[in-house]
């Protein structure tokens, strides 16, 4: 891959550059800059280092104690100053991740209308049908490598967001250059603004989205196909992020692209990774291996399906046959348990389907029970997965079934935002007696628990997309593969039992995020080469490639 192009911007000079983020340096321009640039008397003569600024938008931040407010001002600080953003977010990640990112990102979308201060990405919309490849092409930046796009149907667990989904596709570009030194001048976020069935946003007058009903059925489809053309005409390179599209949509358009175009998508895939890379973990620390492990999944919706897809394929390497794995998978969605004499089994949940004589040799009566803790005391599941987004699923009962049959119980309450959290971590410790090894979906603060302390690690997906991306781009793979995302989870794991942010933690932390993602990207690269999907280098320049790529946030001398 080519190291990061040059900017395309022409120079700017006087009032012009404070006005561009990509150029700006604020109170940092040194006093020659001032004098070449035409800065002399636009800013206050004191010069602070990049350092000092860090410091100082650390104090604006905590004068602020709304979450929300803390958001709008991360933004403006981007919106003004990218370097010193960047820098800010970089140093302070465990902290500043969950106001950029979940759960925060998640009240910033359903405000967007309502917050929007200066447009950022691209926003497509039905009026723009037969014109996206112009769209895309009036963009400054020519050489675009990697999208996020969503359709903002189910934002989270908060569903229709309408064009607030924005948000997402924003915060989840903010990680790529935080978390994997990704250029911010190489990604663009994109909204396919098709409408919304959120009468909440259309009754609003302020609603800045497109004022419609859902587009569905075909002239969804060649709203989606046109797009896709016209990124693969305008921006060859790109690699596409399919993000938070709702379930049946985001399986159908996965599986029609994935072959057509470099892309993923991060709730299916990237999910089941960073959930797979906890199991991993939790198992090092039990001493047990994947072949003894029964699955119980509470939601079959894209994330839940995701992870049951990932942990088939790290069975079946682990020397399990197709028979074994089937009765070890167990899911559940608000209809009960999923088996083949349901009548209203969507397409993506038919494979994990149980049949009749699985469901005898895990002792379940045919229709088998619905209730989640009468099905956990009946199959005794090792491994309790929640991805519901329905708050307080995981009653007393169902863990206390867990604990009574596994004597360290993996439980992890999936969903987020935290409102939408199965169990609190609190909680899965106190009705497991301590034993239970818990990952959740959104940040929690330590537990103390019979005097014990206990740091819960986050099941966050921002330890593995950006690190998958890094590498496709790196190997310029022409498919994003399972077998990547399976690299990505034993590479995650492996840095977690050396760098566990506690102990019995599942996760590191996210200030390890930029080490974790290099290492995470040097694995996919060296899958996208042993599948014949990339290039073929040699690991030592694999890593030189990574290193040249990798961007860190840093003034540049006025040319």
């Amino acid at each position: 891959m080519n190291p990061i192009p040059s900017p395309e911007i022409p120079p700017l000079r006087g009032e012009r550059i404070l006005r561009d983020p990509a150029q700006n340096k604020d109170a940092a321009f040194t006093a020659a800059e001032r004098r070449q640039l035409g800065l002399e008397g636009l800013l206050p003569p004191a010069v602070l280092t990049l350092a000092q600024q860090v410091e100082l938008e650390l104090e604006h931040f905590h004068q602020k104690t709304d979450p929300l407010e803390q958001y709008i001002g991360l933004m403006a600080l981007l919106d003004r100053n990218e370097v010193l953003f960047y820098r800010l977010l970089i140093e302070n990640l465990d902290r500043l991740a969950p106001i950029i990112y979940t759960p925060t990102v998640g009240q910033a979308c359903q405000r967007f209308s309502h917050i929007f201060r200066r447009p950022r990405g691209l926003f497509l919309c039905p009026a723009d049908r037969g014109q996206m490849a112009a769209r895309l092409g009036q963009l400054r930046h020519r050489d675009i490598r990697l999208i996020v796009v969503t359709d903002n149907e189910r934002i989270l667990g908060l569903g229709d967001q309408g064009a607030g989904g924005m948000g997402i596709s924003i915060g989840k570009l903010v990680l790529y250059s935080a978390g994997a030194g990704i250029h911010p001048r190489l990604t663009l976020p994109i909204s396919l603004d098709v409408g919304t069935d959120n009468a909440a946003l259309l009754e609003d007058p302020l609603y800045c989205g497109y004022r419609a009903r859902r587009l569905r059925g075909p002239e969804y489809d060649a709203f989606v196909e046109e797009f896709v053309q016209a990124v693969k005409h305008v921006f060859p390179r790109a690699l596409l992020q399919w993000e938070d599209f709702k379930k049946a949509n985001a399986f159908r358009l996965l599986d029609r692209y994935a072959a057509r175009l470099p892309s993923f998508n991060d709730d299916i895939q990237g999910t089941a990774a960073v959930a797979l890379a906890g199991i991993f973990t939790g198992l090092r620390l039990t001493g047990k291996t994947l072949r003894e492990q029964r699955f119980l999944m509470a939601g079959a919706g894209a994330a839940g399906v995701g992870i049951g897809r990932l942990v088939r394929t790290a069975m079946l390497e682990a020397g399990l046959t197709e028979a074994e794995i089937r009765p070890r998978q167990i899911f559940l969605d608000s209809g009960g348990l999923v088996w083949e004499g349901r009548a209203d089994l969507e397409d993506h949940k038919r494979a994990a389907a149980l049949r009749k004589d699985e469901l005898a040799l895990l002792g379940l009566s045919t229709p088998p029970p619905a209730a989640l803790a009468e099905i956990v005391r009946a199959v005794r599941p090792t491994i309790l997965i929640g991805t519901t987004g329905h708050p307080g699923d995981f009653t007393p009962a169902v863990l206390r079934a867990m604990a009574d049959h596994c004597e360290r119980p993996l439980i992890f309450p999936m969903s987020n935002p935290t409102s939408k959290t199965e169990c609190t971590p609190a909680e899965a410790l106190q009705h497991t007696d301590g034993r239970a090894l818990v990952a959740t979906g959104s940040p929690f603060d330590p537990v103390v628990f019979n005097g014990r302390k206990y740091v819960i690690g986050q099941c966050n997906n921002a330890f593995v997309f950006p690190g998958v991306g890094l590498g496709a781009l790196i190997a310029e793979a022409s498919r994003v593969t399972d077998s990547m995302f399976l690299a990505a989870a034993q590479a995650l794991a492996d840095f977690t039992v050396q760098h566990p942010a506690g102990e019995n933690c599942l996760y590191p932390s996210l200030q390890q995020l930029r080490a974790v993602s290099r290492l995470i990207a040097l694995k996919v690269a060296q899958t996208a080469r042993h599948e014949a999907l990339g290039r073929n280098l040699e690991d030592a320049a694999l890593q030189a490639a990574i290193d040249q790529f990798f961007w860190h946030p840093d003034y540049p001398p006025a040319s």
